[in-house]
């Protein structure tokens, strides 16, 4: 099997990618962790019983950094290259999803702790678990994390994992974050964590040349947007009744559900957003988890919807102060969306921020940037 280190070179002979420095330094940390599962593979056979001999255990390793800076790439190619198994690629969220349903299953046979046999099962069926986007949301994850990576890691799994947000940034501001502390110490005592913040951002360049705002509602507009949500997530679109659903954790205990989530990007329908009792809360909550939302139904606003209308200026606040990414299908240009009756005048400042987050300036920026 190729190593990661040649595939790499192949991607930036042909082209599909430049050079960058920490690019080359998140292959070279791969490249060495390729080696050491292959080498020590054969150590855990009958020999090495035999003469007490014991594989070094490898360290995981975790990718952090910018939108669009190569981690999933970098994973995939890690993934494919290593031959040592058997070995499972999941995202992140999808994977608590599985762990909560076999936790759920263990406690109906009323034995003890569920955490140490559900570790047991998913170490027999990967010996290496690639995470894509880890990122923490609710206090329910948070609170079994540390024990579960405990006893995977304990039990000779090793782990590669992309998050968006360094290891000290997980859970920030959650729940009772206390109680997580100790898994966050965990990954920088097993895990080598490499930074991916290099120059190009290769998310951007796909949305170079890409309409942002599509007019008016309908088929064309929800089939472009749904081209751009594959082309952002490198998600199959052979396997599109598959994506990821996401419960965001909302400060105060309540939950919002995402429909389509996955590396960032989130979908909604703008009847779900501003046509239910909504809040700043739940708008802050989606700006800080995703750096693209994709919202579909955008009305004409006026005084007799004046309610969703406050809650659209709310939400599109939200985004604008995070530097999040808006594509939108709306039934007119942003200009247009309020144009006369009580409150015309007060949602000129959000169609102001409407047209500035279609510019070239506003998409080039970091999430999160001030």
């Amino acid at each position: 099997m190729t190593g990661i280190e040649g595939r790499y070179d192949e991607l930036l002979a042909a082209g599909e990618l430049r050079p960058d420095p920490d690019q080359a330094a998140a292959v070279v940390a791969l490249a060495a962790l390729q080696s050491q599962l292959e080498r020590g593979a054969p150590k855990r056979g009958f020999f090495a019983r035999l003469s007490g001999a014991r594989a070094e255990r490898p360290r995981g390793i975790y990718m952090w950094g910018g939108v669009g800076r190569g981690k999933s790439m970098l994973m995939d190619l890690a993934y494919e290259s290593i031959d040592f198994g058997p070995k499972r690629r999941i995202h992140f969220h999808e994977f608590m999803l599985d762990v909560h349903e076999r936790l759920r299953v263990e406690r109906t046979k009323e034995s003890g702790d569920p955490v140490p046999p559900v570790a047991a099962q998913l170490a027999a069926e990967a010996r290496l678990l690639c995470f894509d986007e880890m990122v923490i949301n609710n206090t329910a994850d948070a609170m079994i994390l540390s024990r579960l990576f405990s006893h995977l890691l304990d039990g000779g799994v090793t782990v590669i994992t992309t998050s968006n947000r360094p290891p000290d940034d997980l859970y920030k501001n959650g729940l009772n974050r206390e109680l997580f502390l100790p898994f966050i110490a965990l990954i920088k005592e097993r895990l080598d964590v490499i930074s991916l913040n290099g120059p190009v951002d290769y998310r951007l360049e796909r949305l170079a040349g890409l309409p942002v705002w599509h007019v008016p509602n309908g088929p064309a507009a929800t089939e472009a947007l749904r081209e751009a949500f594959f082309r952002l997530t490198d998600y199959p679109v052979e396997d599109a009744a598959n994506v990821p659903v996401l419960d965001l954790a909302i400060p105060g205990g309540r939950a919002l559900r995402v429909p389509k989530a996955l590396k960032g990007v989130a979908v909604f329908s703008f009847r779900k957003l501003c046509g239910e009792a909504r809040g700043a809360s739940d708008y802050l909550a989606i700006a800080r988890n995703f750096h693209t939302v994709i919202l579909v139904g955008i009305p004409i606003l006026g005084p007799e919807n004046r309610n969703e209308a406050a809650r659209f200026v709310t939400l599109i606040d939200a985004l604008y102060e995070h530097k999040v990414k808006l594509l939108a299908a709306a039934d007119a240009q942003p200009d247009d969306l309020y144009v006369s009756g009580d409150g015309a005048f007060e949602f000129e400042r959000t169609a102001s921020r409407l047209m500035e987050m279609q510019s070239a300036d506003y998409l080039a920026a970091g999430h999160g940037e001030d």
